[in-house]
């Protein structure tokens, strides 16, 4: 595939943008799809289809929908010609003259299990093969589809929102402020280093990965780096020094996510069209049984519960001995309290005007997805530190699901944008990758915190439940919809 072909495709999608839509899906669909994905350059058509369709003023929406759909149908097909060709993969061409292909497939699913199909959508020459090698070992489908559906929501947006971008700055006369393109700039590059370090090096950030054991090498040859790296390294009793790289990793990306989304999101209208088809959807799903469980959410990550919940974890942490965690904690609250508060009131953006009392604060970032992304995710990042490596991810998923929930209620409830919460889920996760990585030269026992956490988490529980139901009338009538 030649770049006069795509620029012939290109050209004719411009004269025919009604096809864009099905562009989109087919191209996704090949760039998933086993022996198609190797062949054909797929990111670089993506991106193209996706500049044409940020040009033309197809919904950004639309545009994500039709491309996961396509990523989604891919591996689902991949997955049945792995159960298909089971065994025999590596007389299918081109796996019979390039056999490495499924080699590596394999080794990457044995090393990471179900993961490897979230995993490898990201990661170069194998993502067509997961899928197929994961039908051709008997991955039971429903697992799979799980984990595809998972997949192509982190998916879609990665390979769609660059090219969208770029297509709506070019057919905009949009006036990008003179710090718009060194920002960009510097986070691009810091996000492309993440994504080398953590896909291309096929997440060994772990004390055992390659790239781990490359830097540990490179630094003990200069003084300096190597007591940077001994003083910010864990020691537990019977196991080896451990630098926090992944939390690091999890600062730089999200930080320099969070700079990006906070220049297009306060100083451009590109993405003015996703909140307004965002706004009018939710707004459109409100009922009467959907509304209590969101005000339930929403409250739940009110500023007070958020902020008694990071106060009593510290208490608790500090009772058991362990004072360095305690003034952690207490350290990421003061930090996304100050970084909140500088947002909110440094851009300025105003929120939906939907209900009948909405917060007089500015709405960028979302100070409830910021706050429960920083709580949860410091909880996580405790107790999975005690679990074995392999499972951790599970501890992770578990707590993100209030994230998810909080978020959703703020923009199911007409309080935010979606680009506010967006943000502040960015936001909180910088916050939590600095102060872990900052805790980690503290980190040398177990913690071991029973019962005496217990007792902090009913103490918690029954705080939050006193709050959500002494605010409850009130929260009723205030996220009411103004027309109601």
């Amino acid at each position: 595939m030649t770049p006069e072909w795509l620029q012939l495709l290109t050209q004719w999608l411009g004269d025919n943008p009604g096809w864009l839509a099905a562009a989109l899906f087919l191209v996704a669909f090949l760039e998933s799809l086993a022996i198609a994905g190797i062949v054909i350059p797929g990111v670089a058509i993506i991106f193209a289809v996706a500049a044409l369709a940020g040009k033309t003023g197809m919904p950004l929406f639309e545009a994500l929908i039709w491309a996961g759909l396509g990523a989604i149908a891919g591996d689902l097909l991949s997955f049945g010609l792995g159960r298909m060709f089971q065994g025999r993969l590596h007389s299918i061409w081109p796996f019979s003259r390039y056999p490495s292909f499924v080699t590596k497939g394999e080794r990457f699913f044995y090393r990471h299990g179900g993961k490897s199909v979230v995993i490898g959508r990201f990661v170069g020459p194998i993502r067509p093969v997961i899928p197929m090698v994961a039908g051709a070992l008997l991955m039971p489908w429903r697992r799979f589809v799980l984990f595809n559906l998972l997949s192509a929501i982190g998916w879609a947006p990665v390979y769609i929102l660059p090219g969208y971008l770029v297509g709506s700055a070019l057919a905009s006369d949009v006036r990008l402020p003179p710090h718009f393109y060194p920002i960009l700039g510097i986070s691009i590059a810091a996000l492309t280093l993440v994504y080398l370090v953590i896909f291309r090096f096929q997440l060994g950030l772990g004390t055992e990965g390659r790239l781990y054991r490359l830097l540990a090498r490179h630094m003990e040859g200069y003084s300096r780096a190597h007591r940077i790296w001994r003083l910010y390294s864990s020691q537990r009793p019977a196991s080896n020094r451990e630098f926090p790289l992944p939390s690091l990793i999890l600062a730089v990306g999200a930080g320099s996510l969070f700079l990006v989304w906070a220049i297009l999101t306060t100083a451009t209208d590109l993405l003015t069209s996703a909140d307004i088809l965002t706004r009018d959807w939710f707004t459109a799903l409100r009922n009467s049984l959907l509304d209590p469980a969101m005000i339930f959410f929403t409250l739940s990550g009110d500023m007070p519960v958020l902020v008694a919940g990071a106060l009593i974890g510290a208490a608790v942490l500090g009772l058991r001995g362990y004072y360095a965690a305690a003034v952690h904690v207490l350290l990421a609250l003061a930090l996304a309290a100050g970084l909140i508060w500088a947002g909110k009131y440094g851009f300025g953006v105003h929120r939906p005007t939907l209900v009948n009392a909405p917060p007089d604060s500015g709405a960028f970032p979302s100070g409830h997805a910021a706050g429960i992304t920083v709580l949860a995710g410091l909880l996580a990042s405790f107790i999975a530190r005690e679990r074995p490596s392999a499972r951790r991810w599970l501890v992770y998923l578990v707590f993100s699901f209030p994230m998810v929930l909080v978020g959703l209620s703020r923009v199911y409830l007409g309080v935010h944008w979606m680009t506010d919460v967006v943000g502040g889920v960015a936001l909180g996760l910088a916050v939590c990758g600095l102060v872990r990585a900052s805790y980690s030269r503290h980190d040398q026992v177990p913690l071991s915190l029973e019962p005496v956490a217990v007792t902090g988490l009913l103490a918690w529980l029954a705080f939050a439940g006193s709050y959500i139901a002494l605010h409850w009338d009130n929260a009723i009538i205030a996220y009411r919809l103004a027309s109601v």
